[in-house]
């Protein structure tokens, strides 16, 4: 045991004693180490002295080399546009006419050079190449105004008038087969203002009026040239500004040809020139909103003006009673294209456009109810002494008649003139109240003329005549259902109270020669009325003189053909008026006489020349009372 615990720590002290050598081996090299590593820290302090001075100079030749390359930079950019300015002289001292493109990229070089010799201080040189190409600049824009006024005016031709009627397709109308009207279901095909190869070069040249500044004389070109050749292609269509006092003077046949040639204008212009217009604008100027609505605006308002001018003059003009039908002829077109210009002239630069157009159909309207005005005074006013001899119809009555007529076939426009509306009672104003205040001026007219005849008869058959004549026109027409049926019926109510009275007056002396009165001293009893029949007459008295007798006959005689022979030449021309008035007449005096014929006739018979007394029979009076009113029998 203790030799073994003896070698262990031997072994113990033999590795304590290799450790000790180990750790002073390593405390020895590391000592030589830090040694080296300073001897070599000394020798690097020394070699980066040594170089510190050539790093200087390295660094000093690469900052100049930079500055070189920059500076050579600078020099070839400055060259490059110096060069580019040389090159551009040439092009801009030559017509832009002779390639317009090449001459529009020189622009663009030009105005790259502008921006560079603006942007870097050059000194003098670059002060004297800016001048130049501010120079050539002035003259490239003076020059594209000169090739853009040139292209438009070369390309801007009117438009004929067969190429415009090609492009608008109508369809014959029943109102007005001589003027065709536009279908509004056809597709229009615009006509070409400009041949199509040159409007790409109109619009590049605008488009480079906005770099170079000189925009305002291209729109002034523009407005200018297109505005004259329209303007001439309105006037090949024979549209001049004209005056009221112009179209006073023309003749009634011509006036209304010419009408009819300006409705015919006015669409041709608003459907296809004045859009065809627009599009050009849009095309040239294209993306420039402002721009294209001030020069479409500029280009059309002379035009349009000239246009409407005419429609102003006519509004203007003296007023006549037929010239209604006019006025709302050319209402019904205008307001029939109102939406058309609104659209067509669309834009707050338009505005003056649209209010042009809007105010034509405005005064059209005034103008139209103006018209009708006048004439319901000019009735009242008419001369009461302009009176037929024969108690006829009046030619004031038969031309209202057909005035309302032929009124109702623009019932439509005459309610929004008059703006016709149902008021609480449920009476109607507006147009019913027109129609109603013409019937009433005729009636008063007619109720004054009345008065002038001195036939009192004869002045009721004048009324009866034309208040018949008022309610056939009313009852045939669509104003029967304005005006109403219980106006009719009070109308045909008053025909048939002048009819009466017409008997009363007309024939009341001859019945009178029929009464019993007077011829006897014992009558029976004598129901007489002078409008109305003659009663039973009683029995013959003793006391009755025969000459009394023969004096009653031949005044009945009398009065009878006094009466026929006058009233053969009065005339009632409605056949069923005047067949109804002959048999109510026969109905009061036949059986009258017939009843005075049974009565005293015996007394009369048998004496000597009787026939002279009792010249006519029943039958030969109903035959006599059928040659009543038969001047204007129709055929």
């Amino acid at each position: 045991m203790e030799r073994a615990a003896a070698a262990e720590a031997a072994l113990l002290r033999e590795k304590a004693s290799l450790l000790r050598e180990s750790m002073r081996r390593s405390e020895a090299v590391r000592e030589g180490s830090a040694a080296a590593v300073d001897s070599i820290g000394r020798r690097m302090a020394a070699v980066d002295e040594a170089v510190r001075p050539a790093q200087a100079r390295t660094w000093s030749a690469y900052s100049a080399h930079d500055n070189v390359a920059r500076s050579l930079r600078a020099v070839e950019a400055v060259v490059r546009h110096l060069d580019a300015v040389r090159e551009a002289e040439s092009v801009i001292l030559e017509s832009a006419s002779k390639g317009v493109t090449a001459y529009l990229d020189t622009v663009d070089n030009l105005k790259s050079a502008e921006d560079f010799f603006t942007s870097n201080r050059i000194g003098t040189a670059g002060v004297d190449a800016l001048k130049r190409v501010d120079e050539l600049l002035h003259k490239a824009a003076a020059e594209l105004e000169n090739e853009f006024s040139r292209v438009l005016s070369e390309c801007s031709k009117p438009v004929e008038l067969e190429q415009l009627l090609k492009c608008l397709p109508s369809r014959s109308s029943a109102k007005d087969s001589a003027e065709s009207q536009p279908n509004p279901g056809a597709v229009l095909s615009l006509p070409t203002l400009i041949d199509p190869r040159y409007v790409p070069r109109l619009s590049k040249l605008a488009q480079k009026s906005v770099q170079l500044g000189c925009h305002k004389q291209f729109v002034k070109i523009y407005r200018d040239t297109r505005s004259s050749t329209l303007e001439l292609t309105l006037k090949q269509l024979g549209v001049e500004y004209v005056t009221a006092e112009e179209v006073q003077t023309a003749q009634a046949e011509s006036r209304d040809a010419k009408i009819a040639h300006w409705i015919r204008c006015l669409q041709i212009a608003v459907k296809l020139l004045f859009p065809s217009e627009r599009a050009l604008c849009d095309q040239i100027f294209e993306g420039k909103h402002a721009w294209k609505d001030h020069c479409f605006a500029a280009a059309t308002s002379k035009s349009l003006l000239n246009l409407l001018s005419f429609g102003q003059a006519i509004s203007k003009s003296k007023t006549a009673p037929d010239k209604v039908f006019l006025l709302l002829d050319m209402f019904d077109r205008t307001l029939e294209l109102q939406s058309e210009v609104e659209a067509v002239f669309a834009g707050d630069e338009c505005a003056e456009n649209r209010k042009s157009a809007s105010t034509l159909v405005k005064c059209l309207a005034q103008a139209a109810k103006k018209t009708l005005i006048d004439f319901k005074d000019s009735i009242v006013k008419e001369s009461p002494k302009n009176t037929s001899t024969d108690g006829d119809v009046h030619p004031l009555t038969s031309y209202v008649g057909n005035y309302i007529k032929y009124l109702m076939d623009y019932q439509s426009s005459l309610k929004l003139i008059f703006q016709e509306s149902s008021n609480g009672d449920g009476t109607k104003s507006g147009l019913v109240s027109e129609i109603s205040g013409l019937i009433h001026a005729v009636e008063t007219n007619l109720d004054v003329k009345a008065k002038q005849y001195k036939d009192h008869a004869l002045g009721i058959l004048f009324l009866m005549n034309n208040i018949n004549y008022i309610v056939r026109s009313i009852r045939g027409s669509e104003a029967k259902d304005l005006v109403g049926d219980d106006w009719i019926q009070r109308r045909r109510r008053t025909v048939q109270q002048h009819a009466t009275q017409y008997k009363r007056v007309a024939w009341g002396k001859v019945l009178e020669c029929l009464s019993a009165q007077g011829l006897t001293s014992s009558v029976g009893s004598a129901t007489e009325g002078i409008a109305g029949s003659v009663g039973s007459i009683g029995s013959h008295s003793g006391t009755t003189s025969t000459s009394v007798i023969k004096a009653r006959f031949k005044s009945f005689n009398k009065q009878f053909e006094e009466v026929c022979q006058t009233q053969m030449n009065w005339a009632i021309p409605d056949k069923e008026l005047r067949d109804n008035l002959i048999l109510a007449v026969a109905e009061i005096l036949l059986p009258a006489y017939r009843s005075f014929l049974k009565r005293f006739g015996p007394l009369v018979e048998n004496s000597h020349h009787a026939s002279k007394y009792m010249k006519y029979t029943p039958e030969a009076l109903e035959q006599t009372l059928g040659n009543l009113f038969a001047k204007k029998l129709p055929q």
